[in-house]
């Protein structure tokens, strides 16, 4: 067994509570995913509403994913820094105000104002979920931890492409938006109420007040660690292509591109997360029992993702069969789980003072790749005529340039771990009985 998976000394003891209280955490993730990706399945809707076409219409959601990426390091800071229970409370805050301006915006601004709001508020709740787990759990659980708290987010990615759409084309636009916004309040007075940043006897050291210097020194002690520069490339690499499909494109792509009905799309993107939470489960496992895996599963999902994505875009003729698309939907569904893997790096490469910035840093490379293409899509679209398979062709542009990065990357972090275990173990050899 790896250093990274074995047991450290004062680790949390897990258990009941544990879960009990991090499942509260999570379930403000689920929410913000469902306001996430509640887009996903109203873009048509969005266009329509808003008058717009298909460049301002990736705006809505690349604003959203640039606040996010733009947040992640200050909210990393925030975590380490307030806890967890304080920054989660504000993220609900913001989160729900979000969503419920958009269901009354009355224009594109102050849509797209609204989605900025959710966005900043979105932001705030992964890390904080990832720093109460490791607050919560045994080290040894990290990586299956990590794993089922983001099958929790697929969850809400379910909601979106099955409830939310149902409730848009049933209730119309204001009242399914403005409905959705109470979920927030919900996981409100339950974070409120109930959650805690550690269990006693856990408490982390106190937070030492420097202003501009102590984030200086996180930020760059966090970006040394050849673990957190590997994490944020097999992020950047691996979540973007699914990501890219659930939040705005893959409904028009199956409606408009493969003249599939709306229902029939919608069970493509349904399949795309029942994928994503089976596939989560399993590499959670491997991981867990194999850390050696991490390189080989990061990389053989990004090849598989590429060869059916060209698989699907130069298909003869249109449209596709559906055996391909329903092969591309399905291996689309372990990006997520692959991307969770960036963290698998970063966690060990940093001590606990350090996990929230060095996980916000890592969780800025998906959102980052994902922004890009999403804008890249959407002016290929308008300069194209609706041409999709110049547009999706961008996606494999990202893809090289993450493969590249991870093959630099990855002898390094392999010799830093293997320092840090000897080192661990000279160390435990000299600790007294």
């Amino acid at each position: 067994m790896s250093a990274c998976a074995a047991a450290l000394p004062g680790d949390p003891p897990g258990g009941r509570r544990a879960a009990a209280v991090w499942g509260i955490g999570v379930a403000v993730y689920f929410v913000a995913v469902i306001f996430r990706t509640s887009l996903g399945v109203a873009g048509l809707d969005a266009a329509d509403r808003f008058d717009v076409n298909a460049s301002a219409l990736s705006t809505f959601s690349i604003l959203q994913l640039l606040v996010y990426a733009g947040m992640q390091i200050p909210v990393g800071l925030l975590v380490d820094r307030l806890g967890t229970k304080k920054v989660l409370t504000i993220g609900v805050v913001l989160f729900t105000a979000g969503q419920l301006g958009f269901a009354f915006s009355p224009s594109y601004g102050t849509a797209l104002a609204s989605r900025a709001l959710l966005g900043c508020g979105d932001a705030m709740t992964f890390i904080s979920v990832l720093r109460l787990g490791t607050r919560w759990f045994p080290a040894r659980r990290g990586p299956l931890i990590g794993q089922v708290a983001a099958l929790f987010g697929m969850a809400g990615n379910l909601v979106s492409t099955i409830v939310i759409a149902r409730m848009l084309h049933g209730l119309g636009w204001t009242a399914t938006f403005a409905g959705s916004a109470a979920a927030g309040l919900v996981v409100l007075v339950l974070l409120v109420l109930f959650l805690k940043d550690h269990p006693e006897g856990h408490e982390p050291p106190p937070a030492r007040h420097a202003g501009s210097a102590f984030v200086r020194k996180q930020i760059a002690q966090s970006w040394r660690e050849p673990g957190t520069r590997l994490g944020l490339w097999v992020h950047f690499t691996t979540q973007f292509p699914a990501m890219v499909f659930l939040l705005l494109w893959g409904m028009p792509f199956l409606i408009e591109a493969q003249g599939l009905s709306r229902e029939t799309a919608g069970e493509l993107l349904t399949l795309v997360v029942l994928s994503n939470m089976m596939v989560g489960l399993v590499y959670g496992q491997i991981i867990a029992r194999h850390h050696a895996a991490r390189v080989p599963l990061a990389l053989g999902t990004v090849g598989a993702t590429a060869l059916v994505w060209a698989a699907t875009i130069v298909y003869p003729g249109d449209p596709a069969p559906m055996w391909l698309l329903i092969t591309l939907c399905t291996v689309l569904g372990a990006c997520g789980p692959a991307s969770m893997i960036g963290f698998d790096f970063a966690r060990p490469a940093n001590p606990p003072e350090r996990q929230g910035t060095a996980s916000g840093i890592v969780n800025m490379g998906g959102f980052v790749a994902s922004m890009t293409t999403l804008l890249a899509v959407g002016v290929l679209l308008d300069a194209t005529g609706d041409n999709y398979r110049i547009a999706f062709s961008s996606v494999f542009v990202l893809e090289a340039v993450g493969i590249g990065q991870i093959l630099r990357l990855r002898a390094r972090t392999v010799r830093r771990e293997r320092e840090r275990l000897v080192a661990s173990r000279v160390e435990a050899v000299h600790v007294p009985a």
